[in-house]
């Protein structure tokens, strides 16, 4: 099972982090990225869209 992790920074400066594991969910964050960004993310790179960070880890 796939899991996309998205780690962003609060209002009060805190990281926070979520981890999303139904596909439903990823493949409607899936349609944020780029051609480029969902091949970084499908070869287990992170991708940034402003301030958040992305990780797509394959299970």
């Amino acid at each position: 099972m796939s899991v996309l992790i998205r780690r962003f920074k609060l209002p009060t400066g805190m990281m926070k982090e979520e981890r999303i594991d139904d596909p439903d969910r990823i493949e409607r964050y899936m349609q944020f990225f780029d051609k480029e960004g969902k091949a970084k993310l499908e070869a287990g790179q992170k991708v940034f869209i402003e301030k958040d960070e992305w990780h797509l880890i394959e299970g």
